[in-house]
């Protein structure tokens, strides 16, 4: 008789492991330290991330997995192959980096976020984010979806006496569990029809679903897509992205644009490419609708802000965060096409590695010029090379790279890879609508890009605080993420390498 009791692959689960329990250790810390020790709090979470990052360098020569079911070892819970571990680094670096500007945050925010709260609930999700691209089966994932979310409604509203936080939880909040209750609903349909929850066994029986069971399993199909849509900020589930990034913190707001995408879409990638391939024909023509429509909103959206409108830099980046969502849809929505679709599943990553490199350090220059200027204008990066040279020539880097200009080779690069996913998969329409798109968001960061050239309309009162020496950790997290972006543009191909998934 077989043993119920299994092992546990300690080292292949030890990235979200080492996440979660140094967010336990610095919610018991925060009961002991006095007040004016709290900050030791953030310099514990950012060397957690740290060291969670690490653990990802011993799983980089195998496939490991575990929770696996008794009698078969293939069928397993958590499996730690090339696609997680991609996604992992995505995540772990993110939140690291946003942890730094975190730092920061805290420190100006005059005693308004608590401290110890506030590292709790960031390492908490950032366990949940890179638990989820490991998860093999529908309820672990759900679980990993909510143990990322649920913290990171309380992070947005967790400014006290601020009505725009609070406001902005609310919204996060309300789509985020409409989202939750339709992918459950549409993962209970596909549970009932196939009588498991592992992706690849799912995949294995929904082909053969009993005639009275098709309905129901097509139904669970098309909820479970519709939730995961609205985790993506897909369109039209994304309108609660400008005012949930305007009325978070700035980190977290830098935090939700990275780290909340890669969620969603890893969770997206596992639903659609491992567990119905074989829905290929319904949910690929579904996705790439959605992605021509989520980059022509987004991109629109961004090219209305003015720039005097209080809080315009946030929304801008906020709606091109949406534009820049549409584009990482174009691969997924290939991969149903495609001969190849572990290639295409790879143009997305690749994509999501530098996106999130350049738009983190796009949130960093922010965080800077918002310390001087609060209400965060377009307008006041006016004349920024003036005051801060090396910031202002790193904030055009990071804006080409979005727009995919040199000398931001690897946005350029990164745009290509998915146009030629899209036209490989056959789906021409999409890339030409993606090719209108890359045209429209040329307008508004090459103006912003041109904004922070221009000389100074006036010396500013608060232009002075622009002089002043920076905090660490903000000018850790430009050196970063401007030595990261650099160093891809200079060999963009070691990106695709890196990418290579393994999911099939």
């Amino acid at each position: 008789m077989s043993s119920l009791v299994q092992s546990v692959d300690w080292l292949a689960i030890a990235p979200p492991t080492v996440a979660a329990v140094v967010g336990l250790v610095v919610l018991v810390a925060d009961l002991f330290l006095a007040e004016s020790r709290k900050p030791v709090l953030g310099w514990i979470a950012v060397a957690g991330l740290a060291a969670a990052a690490l653990m990802l360098l011993p799983l980089l020569d195998a496939d490991r997995s575990t929770f696996c079911l008794v009698g078969d070892t293939e069928v397993c819970s958590y499996t730690a192959d090339r696609f997680t571990l991609v996604i992992q680094f995505l995540v772990l670096g993110g939140a690291l980096l946003s942890a730094l500007l975190s730092v920061t945050a805290l420190k100006d925010s005059g005693k308004r976020l608590p401290e110890g709260e506030y590292w709790f609930l960031f390492l908490s999700s950032a366990a949940g984010a890179a638990l989820l691209p490991a998860s093999r089966d529908l309820a672990t994932l759900v679980v990993a979806l909510e143990v990322a979310s649920l913290p990171a409604f309380a992070l947005v509203g967790l400014r006290h006496g601020d009505r725009r936080s609070s406001e902005a939880a609310l919204k996060f909040f309300l789509s985020s569990v409409t989202a939750t209750a339709v992918s459950l609903l549409g993962i209970s349909f596909v549970y009932a029809a196939t009588g498991t929850l592992h992706l690849t066994r799912v995949a294995e029986r929904i082909q053969d679903v009993d005639g009275q069971l098709a309905t129901l399993a097509q139904t669970g199909v098309v909820l479970t897509l519709v939730g995961f849509a609205f985790k993506t900020a897909a369109v039209p589930f994304h309108f609660w992205v400008p005012d949930t990034y305007v009325g978070a913190p700035l980190p977290i707001a830098a935090y939700l644009s990275v780290i909340g995408k890669a969620v969603g879409f890893s969770g997206l990638i596992l639903v659609t490419v491992v567990a119905l391939p074989s829905y290929a024909d319904a949910w690929a023509p579904a996705l790439a609708v959605l992605a021509a429509l989520t980059m022509t909103a987004g991109n629109v959206g961004a090219l209305r802000q003015q720039s005097t409108r209080a809080y315009s830099a946030v929304r801008l980046l906020a709606w091109s965060s949406v534009g820049q969502a549409g584009y990482l849809l174009v691969p997924i929505a290939a991969a149903g096409y495609s001969d190849d679709p572990e290639k295409s599943v790879g143009s997305t990553l690749a994509y999501a590695l530098m996106y999130g490199a350049v738009n983190l350090g796009a949130f960093a220059v922010a965080a800077l010029v918002g310390r001087a200027h609060r209400l965060n204008r377009v307008a006041d990066y006016r004349g920024l090379y003036a005051a801060r040279p090396l910031t202002a020539l790193l904030m055009g880097f990071f804006l080409l790279c979005l727009a995919g200009l040199p000398p931001g080779v690897i946005g350029l690069f990164a745009k290509v890879t998915v146009f030629a996913a899209a036209v490989h998969a056959g789906l021409g329409w999409l890339a030409v609508v993606m090719a209108v798109n890359v045209v429209i968001a040329l307008v508004y960061y090459l103006r912003w890009t041109a904004l922070l050239f221009r000389a100074p309309e006036t010396a500013a009162p608060d232009g002075e605080a622009v002089a002043h020496r920076l905090p660490a950790p903000l000018t850790a997290a430009l050196a970063l993420t401007g030595v990261l972006g650099i160093a891809l543009s200079g060999a963009p191909q070691l990106v695709l390498r890196f990418t290579e998934t393994g999911l099939f």
